[in-house]
């Protein structure tokens, strides 16, 4: 006999899967903060990204650390815990939904920008803008109510094609219109730009990087985490820093700076009804390279994909509102009202109406450069507080393993700081301060948000007579379900849905052979928009149900298990689960062709891969 591993946890993620989900939220942010960035650092906009970049790159190596360490969701949230209490644990979870909200309000904000230049330019500036973006939202916000279904391929295919677009105008653009003399001549330091313009340009350029927190928070469904989970994150600084560091330099060619009776501005920072790209950056780029009979075509292509981008990163901040909303209820951050589980669709769903609606009231006043501060705000609060936790891990927890190490070791007092840490917690926090202290209108906002959850958290802990500072998570009911299984045994797979008597009569019969064991497999299908351990008890219990019903039928000898999965990863975890007990058999139902589509995938994933011997039972109706 042998012990089964624990149930209900998903891990399928790999490598490729958690690079291009998480460079599909921070390679769309190029199509708004390369015009946002520009209408402050004018000529210095590419100087301004590789800083960023820089930050971006120590700020990515403290969440491999972290989440390595800790491979749970939540991340600089799931950090404090670790590192200090559920009071700044919480601290930093609001300082995350912040940047959730503005993510989602301005990705939706430039959709319409770039469907406006191609097809319908009233969409290009207010109020249409404005309509349409919330209009996204809220249509988006209905169908995660609903249940989207997130694909690992489509994220990779799209992530490639992302990469490859920008990767082209780059070479392209470096062919056609690299100028180093026109980048030269774009600057005049301390006057073009000036330098408060050119600091306040730093933290607002921060939002490009915006989905570092995506992998953390995958961090629960990777494969082999303490391995993928850095080499995930190590692609996608690599791919980031060559578009940030280039991009620019290629847009500051073809859209130079121009000034006139001593103002300064390139057409990538200015308004649309002036004249300028700042709503459609990319787009002016196209329009600049002097493409000749491709310009067109190449304007329809990089305008669809960067609307259908946009599109994904305001669906991707609204999946990570959910999961974050169901991860603090759980931990008693937040009332339980609010992470609770629509009955039928299992997914969030007064979390994610309430905060998909203040992303749409953060839209009304259809300013982009302030959603580009406020997204400053949080999220260079959120990256100092992950990185002072990883200092503090490093001096509280030293012999804790740490299968991956950051670069660089700061020694003092004979302690071992970690270096790109402190330097990366340097560097968020003066661009906090910067953000903070240059915009009264984003210290007021900021600090309201940051007032108003420590009053919501501070009432729901009194309430609930909880101190401020210990972890108290809702209790998850284990189930009582055997977990041992014979290895070469006959494994069945059901969904929580349906029971086929037959289905376990084939397998009674394979089995008595050779008194086989036969293991149950039930899997439970989450939303992408509730976290993968989701408490599902009605789905739970009925998966409960099958297992004794074929214990009633078939006897003894047979042991099952629940696991939750995501959508399309049903067949991946039945081949995982044979390969795991050595299963001589797998035995399963032939889909329903009324409605058996999501059956007909796994089915076809399991001959493909043939993992033992495969048997379609044909249930009778």
């Amino acid at each position: 006999m042998a012990e089964r591993r624990p149930y209900g946890l998903q891990r399928v993620l790999g490598v490729s899967a958690l690079a291009s989900t998480a460079y599909g939220n921070v390679g769309s942010s190029i199509y708004y903060a390369l015009g946002l960035v520009a209408s402050y650092a004018l000529g210095l906009t590419p100087v301004v990204f590789v800083l960023t970049g820089i930050i971006f790159f120590l700020t990515a190596s403290t969440y491999a650390e972290a989440t390595a360490m800790f491979p749970e969701a939540g991340g600089s949230s799931s950090f404090a815990r670790h590192a200090f209490n559920e009071f700044w644990s919480f601290f930093a979870a609001w300082g995350q939904m912040l940047n959730y909200v503005i993510t989602i309000a301005i990705s939706a904000f430039f959709v319409p920008h770039y469907i406006g230049g191609l097809f319908w330019p009233f969409l290009k500036t207010s109020p249409g803008d404005i309509f349409f973006g919330i209009g996204v939202i809220l249509l988006l916000s209905a169908i995660n109510v609903v249940g989207v279904k997130e694909a690992a391929r489509l994220n990779i295919v799209l992530a490639i094609t992302d990469f490859s677009t920008q990767l082209l105008l780059v070479v392209v653009g470096i062919v056609l219109v690299l100028s180093p003399d026109t980048l030269v001549n774009n600057i005049h330091l301390g006057t073009v730009p000036h330098w408060k313009d050119f600091l306040v340009a730093i933290p607002v350029g921060m939002i490009a990087y915006t989905g570092i927190e995506t992998i953390s928070n995958m961090a629960e469904e990777a494969r082999d985490e303490s391995r993928t989970i850095p080499a995930a994150i190590k692609r996608v600084v690599i791919a980031v820093f060559v578009i940030y560091a280039a991009l620019p330099a290629v847009a500051l060619s073809a859209l130079p700076v121009r000034c006139i009776r001593g103002h300064c501005q390139t057409l990538l920072g200015v308004a649309e009804d002036k004249g300028g790209f700042a709503g459609d950056p990319v787009l002016g780029i196209v329009r600049h390279l002097h493409l000749g009979p491709l310009e067109h075509a190449g304007e329809i292509y990089v305008g669809l994909l960067a609307a259908t981008i946009l599109l994904i990163a305001t669906n991707a901040g609204i999946i990570g509102v959910s999961r974050l909303v169901y991860s603090m209820g759980l931990h008693r951050q937040l009332p339980d009202r609010v992470r609770e589980l629509h009955p039928k669709f299992r997914t969030p769903w007064i979390g994610i109406l309430v905060f998909g609606a203040i992303a749409c009231v953060t839209l009304i006043p259809g300013q982009a450069t302030f959603l580009g501060n406020m997204y400053a705000f949080g999220a260079m609060l959120s990256f100092t507080i992950a990185h002072v936790s990883v200092i503090r891990l490093r001096i509280t927890d030293p012999e804790r393993p740490r299968p991956y190490r950051g670069p660089g070791t700061l020694r003092i007092a004979g302690r071992e700081l970690p270096l790109f840490a402190v330097l990366g917690g340097l560097g968020t926090f003066l661009a906090f301060v910067t953000v903070t202290a240059l915009h009264f209108e984003v210290a007021i906002a900021g600090t309201g948000w940051l007032l108003t959850g420590i009053a919501i958290f501070v009432l729901y802990r009194r309430g609930q007579e909880l101190d401020l500072v210990s972890t108290v998570k809702v209790a998850v009911p284990e189930s009582v379900t055997d977990h041992e299984v014979e290895y070469d045994s006959v494994l069945v797979a059901f969904d929580e849905r349906t029971y086929e008597p037959t289905v376990m009569a084939t397998a009674a019969s394979l089995a008595s052979h050779r008194r086989r064991g036969i293991h149950v497999l039930v899997t439970i299908t989450v939303p992408a928009t509730s976290p993968i351990d989701a408490l599902l008890p009605e789905q739970e219990a009925a998966a409960e149900k099958i297992i004794e019903r074929a214990k009633t039928q078939a006897g003894r000898r047979v042991s099952g298990h629940w696991e939750k999965v995501r959508a399309g990863q049903t067949g991946r975890r039945i081949v995982d689960e044979a390969l795991a007990i050595q299963a001589r058999a797998i035995v399963v139902s032939l889909p329903d062709r009324g409605g058996g589509a999501v059956f007909d995938k796994t089915l076809a994933t399991l001959l493909r891969e043939r993992p033992c011997r495969i048997i379609i039972e044909s249930a009778a109706h």
